[in-house]
């Protein structure tokens, strides 16, 4: 590093200054200099520079897996090792998730639907199965409500809202409107969610039944019934919430926009996808 640095102000300062103040000798540098770097030490450097730029154009948001597999996409032949090994050596890591504060109020009175999804996660085209889930996002002036309505054919959130209160209007139902002009209903479509009472109420029930879509629920207290949109809740909130300081709620609403329309939707890669 030192020697690039002299290569790179030779221009500017005396090369024997800077070797002087670098605490180099100048015969060790003109040595270094004219030395032929190997094509080994060449594609090592260039595959180091893409590891960097691929983790901070994610914003820190993928880790040595999804690095590799970018780097595969590109070209470059390389294991998941050899880049968590680089990431280590860099001092980069993807950002640690903790756990949320669950949002489903289930403590109501409205008709329960029985899980017919039943963990299939897996279907061949569009508007086959919508999930939908709620979660809290904290920010330093209070919290929001992320509504989101992901299609499992390609893991695109269809629909979506942020809200101040967690009304079936401005959660549920919100998210679902924008869900229909973003995406066709089609016939047979499954519409699985929590419990919550924003997807049991009759308001969002006569809504979406006039559709003649299918109702399923996830079974009580069980996350794994409903694990894709967990999954998306997690790292967005390891991006945006943990391990940053707080931001208002104004500022958060950009932070979600971009993240789910600029970033998921787009760009980010998805492993069950391939």
């Amino acid at each position: 590093m030192k020697y690039i640095f002299i290569k790179n102000h030779q221009q500017v300062f005396p090369i024997e200054k800077m070797c002087k103040v670098l605490e180099v000798s100048s015969s060790s540098y003109y040595k270094w200099k004219t030395k032929p770097i190997s094509n080994r030490v060449l594609k090592m450097n260039i595959i180091k520079e893409k590891i960097t730029f691929i983790y901070f154009s994610s914003k820190q948001r993928y880790g040595s897996p999804r690095i590799t597999i970018e780097l595969t996409s590109l070209g470059y032949q390389i294991s998941r090792i050899t880049v968590a090994k680089y990431l280590r050596e860099f001092g980069l890591r993807s950002k640690l998730s903790k756990k949320f504060k669950v949002t489903t109020n289930s403590k109501h009175n409205y008709l329960v639907i029985e899980n017919i999804l039943n963990s299939v996660f897996t279907v061949t085209h569009p508007s086959k199965v919508w999930i939908s889930d709620i979660s809290y996002i904290q920010t330093k002036t209070g919290f929001l409500y992320l509504t989101t309505i992901i299609d499992l054919y390609d893991r695109k959130v269809v629909g979506w809202s942020l809200s101040h209160g967690v009304s079936t209007e401005e959660t549920s139902l919100a998210a679902w409107r924008m869900a229909i002009q973003n995406r066709p209903v089609q016939k047979g479509l499954i519409f699985h969610s929590d419990r919550g009472v924003q997807y049991a109420s009759k308001k969002f029930v006569n809504t979406i039944e006039s559709y003649n879509i299918k109702r399923s629920m996830s079974r009580k207290g069980n996350c794994w019934d409903n694990a894709v949109a967990e999954s998306f809740f997690k790292p967005l909130k390891t991006a945006l919430v943990y391990g940053n300081k707080l931001i208002s709620k104004g500022q958060m609403k950009l932070e979600i926009f971009e993240y789910i329309e600029i970033w998921y939707n787009k760009k980010r890669r998805h492993s069950a996808l391939n």
